[in-house]
C-alpha cells in the first residue's frame, strides 16, 4: 500500500509539473504575441512572410521598401529596435516625466533588478560563501536561492520596493537602519521556514525536472555530464552593469573553448595511469565477451552476461571518454559545432602543449573579468579551482539544483541574517531617483566620478572611496562596452573623458605594435 502510494503521488507531482509547464509556454507565447504587436503597430516593424509576400504584385511591392523593412521582424537587431523606440517616445511621449529617452534609461528600465544583484555580487554581499570540510571555499547560489533572494528583495509582498521601480521611503532614510534591518532578517527566517516546509515537495519538483530535462540527453550523449557552463555565480560576477541577456550571452559564449581549454589543460597524472590501465582491462573483457557473442549467441543466455556487457561499457566510457566535444550536448553556445571529436577527460592529448598563461589571457579577453591574483598564477590549483566556481561542471551544476531545496533553507535561516544591516545600507547608500525611469542602482549610471576605480585610468578625476567604488573595474568596463554598444549615447562629462582618454591609449598601442600582427579595429581591440 506505501509503495502504492508513493507511486500515486510521484504521478500527480509528475501531471502538475507538465501543467504547469504548459500553463508557462501559454503564458510566455500570450506574452510574445503582445510584443510583437507592439513592435508591429507601435514600432512600425512589419512582420513579413513569405506568403505575404508571394506573387508578382507581393515582390514589387517588397522590392519598393527599404532594405532593413524588407527583412521582416525577426531579424532586426536591438540597437534598430531602440531606434524605433526612442524615435516613438519623441512622438508620442509614452513616459510623460520626460520628453526624450535615452539609451540608458531604456536599459535602466529593462535591467533595474539585475543591476542591483551585479553590484551586489560585485561588492560581495551575495552569495554566501562557505569553506566545507576537503572541499574548500565553495559559493553557492542556485536557481532556487536566486528565486528566494529577489521574492525577498525585488517583487514579494514585503520586499524593498513598494512597486516596480520605487523602493519603500523608508529605506531611503538612515534613521530607521536598525529597525529596517531586523525587520529584514525576520523575513528571512521567515522565509527559510517556509522554504523548510515546503522542502519535500520542492525536492521532488527539483528531482522530476532534472529527469525530464536531462535523462533523454543523457541517455544520447553519456559524456554530456562532463560538460562545463557558465554557473549562476559567474553569469552575475562576470556581467557588466546594463549588459542585456543576449549580450551577456554571445560575451560568455566566445569564452566557452577558451576557459574550456584552459580547464582540460590540468590533468592528474595519477588519474591519468589509473584510467589508463582501468581502460585496456574493461575494453579487454568487453571485447572477448563481444567476441564470445558474435561466435555463439548461446552466450547471451549465461546469467548476468548482459549486465556485465553493460558495466563494463559504462566502465570504459567513464575512464576513456569521460570529457566531451566542446558544444556537443544539447544548448551548446552558439558559433560552437556539434559532433567534434570528444576530448578525454582523464587522458590528456599526447600533443597538447600546456601553456596555462596563454590560456587564461584568451579568456580574460572574452569574459573581462578575473580576480588580481590570476594573472602569473595561471598554473596553480588555487585558481583553477576558483576558475571552476564560474566555469563549472554540468553534474555539479545539477547536483547543486538537486541539493538546492535543503539548503537554500539553512543559508536564509542562518547565513543571510547576519547581512541584513549591510543589505539596508547598500539599498539606501546605492539607490538614485532617474526622472522617468523611476529609483535605480547608482552603478548602473555608469559615473566613473562616483564609482571609479583609482587603479584605472579615471585615477585623475574619481572622487570615489572604497566603500562606494566598484570592485575590479567593473564601472570602467561596464561604461566601455555599453558606449561600444550604443555609439549615439552621450555619456557623463568625467566618463567621456575617461573614453576619450582610452581610446587614445589604444591608438597608441595599436601604433606601437608590430606591423607583423593585424591590426584590430578599435571596438574590438578595446575590451580586449
Amino acid at each position: 500500500v506505501r509503495a502504492n502510494a508513493c507511486v500515486i503521488f510521484l504521478l500527480v507531482m509528475a501531471a502538475v509539473f507538465w501543467l504547469y509547464r504548459l500553463v508557462k509556454v501559454l503564458c510566455s507565447l500570450l506574452s510574445y504575441w503582445e510584443i510583437r504587436s507592439f513592435y508591429i503597430k507601435a514600432l512600425n516593424i512589419p512582420s513579413v512572410s513569405g506568403r505575404a509576400w508571394g506573387g508578382a504584385r507581393g515582390r514589387r511591392a517588397r522590392a519598393e521598401l527599404p532594405a532593413p523593412l524588407q527583412d521582416g521582424l525577426c531579424n532586426y537587431s536591438w540597437q534598430e529596435v531602440q531606434a524605433r523606440l526612442i524615435a516613438l517616445q519623441r512622438e508620442q511621449q509614452m513616459c510623460v516625466h520626460k520628453r526624450e529617452l535615452t539609451e540608458l534609461d531604456i536599459y535602466h528600465r529593462i535591467l533595474r533588478f539585475k543591476n542591483y544583484t551585479v553590484a551586489m555580487v560585485n561588492k560581495s554581499l551575495l552569495p554566501v560563501r562557505f569553506r566545507l570540510p576537503l572541499l574548500g571555499p565553495v559559493v553557492f547560489l542556485t536557481q532556487g536561492l536566486k528565486y528566494n533572494l529577489e521574492l525577498l528583495l525585488f517583487w514579494g509582498p514585503g520586499s524593498l520596493f513598494q512597486n516596480k521601480w520605487n523602493l519603500r521611503p523608508q529605506y531611503k532614510r538612515a534613521g530607521a537602519r536598525l529597525e529596517l534591518a531586523r525587520r529584514l532578517a525576520r523575513a528571512m527566517v521567515l522565509l527559510g521556514l517556509a522554504n523548510l516546509l515546503l522542502c519535500p515537495l520542492v525536492l521532488v519538483w527539483q528531482v522530476l525536472y532534472a529527469f525530464f530535462s536531462y535523462a533523454e540527453v543523457i541517455k544520447r550523449e553519456p559524456g554530456s555530464l562532463g560538460a562545463r557552463r557558465w554557473s549562476l555565480y559567474g553569469r552575475h560576477y562576470l556581467r557588466h552593469f546594463n549588459e542585456l541577456n543576449h549580450e551577456l550571452q554571445a560575451r560568455l559564449s566566445r569564452g566557452y573553448k577558451p576557459a574550456t581549454k584552459y580547464m582540460n589543460s590540468f590533468t592528474s597524472p595519477l588519474l591519468t595511469v589509473l584510467a589508463k590501465n582501468v581502460g585496456f582491462f574493461a575494453g579487454s573483457l568487453l571485447a572477448v565477451l563481444i567476441a564470445l557473442t558474435v561466435y555463439d549467441e548461446d552466450v547471451l543466455t549465461v546469467q548476468h552476461i548482459l549486465t556485465a556487457i553493460t558495466l563494463l561499457g559504462l566502465v570504459v566510457t567513464a575512464a576513456r571518454w569521460a570529457g566531451r566535444a566542446v558544444g556537443a550536448v544539447a544548448r551548446a553556445p552558439r558559433g560552437v559545432r556539434r559532433g567534434a571529436a570528444t576530448r578525454r577527460a582523464f587522458i590528456p592529448d599526447e600533443h597538447l602543449v600546456w601553456c596555462p598563461e596563454q590560456l587564461l589571457q584568451s579568456v580574460l579577453a572574452h569574459i573581462h573579468y578575473m580576480p588580481d591574483h590570476w594573472p602569473g598564477n595561471a598554473s596553480k590549483a588555487e585558481t583553477r579551482a576558483e576558475m571552476a566556481q564560474l566555469f563549472q561542471y554540468k553534474a555539479v551544476f545539477i547536483l547543486e539544483e538537486l541539493l538546492s531545496p535543503v539548503v537554500t533553507p539553512l543559508i536564509l535561516m542562518f547565513a543571510l541574517p547576519a547581512r541584513a544591516l549591510d543589505i539596508v545600507d547598500f539599498f539606501r547608500n546605492f539607490t538614485v531617483e532617474v526622472v522617468g525611469v523611476g529609483d535605480i542602482c547608482s552603478f548602473a549610471q555608469l559615473d566613473v566620478r562616483h564609482h571609479g576605480h583609482p587603479q584605472w585610468l579615471s585615477a585623475a578625476h574619481t572622487e570615489a572611496s572604497a566603500y562606494r567604488r566598484a570592485e575590479d573595474g567593473k564601472t570602467e568596463l561596464s561604461l566601455m562596452h555599453f558606449a561600444l554598444t550604443n555609439p549615439r549615447w552621450q555619456p557623463p562629462p568625467r566618463s567621456e573623458l575617461f573614453l576619450s582618454q582610452l581610446k587614445e591609449k589604444v591608438q597608441q598601442d595599436a601604433a606601437a605594435a608590430p606591423r607583423a600582427q593585424p591590426e584590430l579595429p578599435p571596438a574590438a581591440s578595446l575590451l580586449s
